[in-house]
């Protein structure tokens, strides 16, 4: 919950785009912060590594897909892990190209954003960008993007087949390829669960090739879709993993994984003068914590409570086109017409404003979809709360349109 200046509350369903996920000042990490800053709040851990932090590092090693030895940068922001594993897997592979998906989204510094495709505005007058970069479909059930049919999408299409029999084919050779980086599940592209085939069938064409595989799990990451990392869901072990938002509770930090035969490079290829942070660091340690104790599983329970609850909407209303997700990472999806699928921006931007209006904090992402990602600490009842003032809305947009 947040209370504004003028002391209206909002049930808050963004979560800081998915980065509170202990909730708002849980006591427990603030007591953590707090402890920290008491005894030290600053050292640059590339020089001076502290125990909290090689011990979170250790961690991270434990908790994440895979068995063998693995290593950890930390950065500040998931923009900073998607350049970090950039650079990595360019001095690991000696490959320069990079393969991402339409309608991704890694960042805003120059090489992630020249990953990123989900909006125009982003990239809008910011080039030239990395060259090497190529952008393939994402394989999206409700709106395949090679023009199939919902049903024919489900049955047959996972968009391998752009990248082994088109991309390679005809544009770059996979031995000129660094990394394939992509989402779990698609964030800020609109909240797309791609067909189940789909991650083990690219990790499957990278080993083919010799490229490595780095995971984008920094929207879907530290137990929002009721497993710790997405990726479990698939059971698909990246080379590199990379991680923010939520892993400090709001505190900035990020970090990527990578099996220790990768991150070789050698002292002073790569660095950060606060990354690992000691305060952050700390806010990370009991967020772990607390995750691994009572909030995946409870992402897990109330996300399937939520999908329930949500099951009937595209039936009982005529611009809900989808709803999709896992855990508290749902999604629904607006459309004009049921029949021909067109996204309908305007009415979302209407719901959104409703919402705010009712007392409910909500974001958008993709085209025109409502991005449904609380603080994993939700209760089942303010859930309720927010699905009615969602359908008050949906149904005011139904009457006008």
């Amino acid at each position: 919950m947040i209370e504004d200046v003028d002391g209206n509350w909002f049930l808050d369903l963004c979560a800081g785009i998915g980065v509170t996920a202990t909730g708002h000042c849980h006591p427990e990490v603030v007591r953590a912060i707090r402890r920290q800053s008491e005894e030290m709040i600053h050292v640059p851990t590339a020089d001076f590594p502290t125990s909290l932090t090689t011990r979170l590092a250790e961690k991270l090693c434990a908790i994440t897909p895979g068995d063998g030895p693995k290593k950890v940068y930390f950065g500040n922001s998931g923009t900073e892990a998607v350049e970090a594993a950039l650079k990595l897997a360019r001095w690991h592979t000696g490959r320069k190209n990079f393969i991402a998906f339409q309608g991704c989204f890694h960042g805003r510094t120059y090489g992630s954003l020249s990953l990123t495709s989900s909006k125009a505005v982003q990239r809008d007058r910011f080039g030239p960008f990395l060259p090497g970069v190529y952008h393939v479909p994402y394989p999206n059930p409700y709106r395949c993007p090679s023009g199939r049919l919902r049903s024919e999408c489900e049955q047959a299409c996972t968009c391998l087949d752009a990248i082994e029999k088109g991309l390679f084919k005809e544009v770059v050779a996979p031995t000129e390829v660094a990394a394939i980086i992509v989402e779990p599940i698609l964030g800020e592209g609109g909240f797309v669960v791609p067909l189940p085939d789909f991650l083990p069938g690219l990790r499957a064409l990278a080993d083919r090739h010799g490229i490595l595989l780095i995971l984008d799990e920094i929207q879907t990451g530290v137990g929002r879709t009721g497993k710790m990392w997405a990726c479990e869901h698939s059971g698909v072990i990246p080379d590199i993993l990379v991680t923010s938002k939520g892993i400090a509770s709001g505190m900035p930090l990020s970090a990527i994984v990578a099996r220790a035969e990768l991150m070789d490079w050698p002292e002073g290829a790569h660095a950060s003068t606060f990354g690992g942070n000691p305060v952050a660091c700390a806010a990370a340690w009991e967020t772990i914590r607390l995750v691994e104790e009572t909030y995946i599983s409870r992402a897990a329970s109330l996300g399937t409570y939520l999908m329930d609850s949500l099951s009937d909407w595209p039936q009982r209303y005529a611009i809900v086109g989808d709803v999709r997700g896992k855990g508290l990472m749902v999604g629904i999806e607006l459309v004009k017409d049921m029949s021909t699928q067109p996204p309908w921006g305007e009415a979302r931007a209407g719901i959104l404003r409703k919402a705010f209006e009712r007392g409910l904090l909500l974001l958008g992402c993709g085209e025109s979809t409502l991005r449904l990602i609380p603080p994993l600490v939700i209760e089942k009842e303010q859930i309720d709360f927010a699905l009615g003032i969602i359908a008050e809305a949906l149904s005011e947009a139904e009457k006008t349109s």
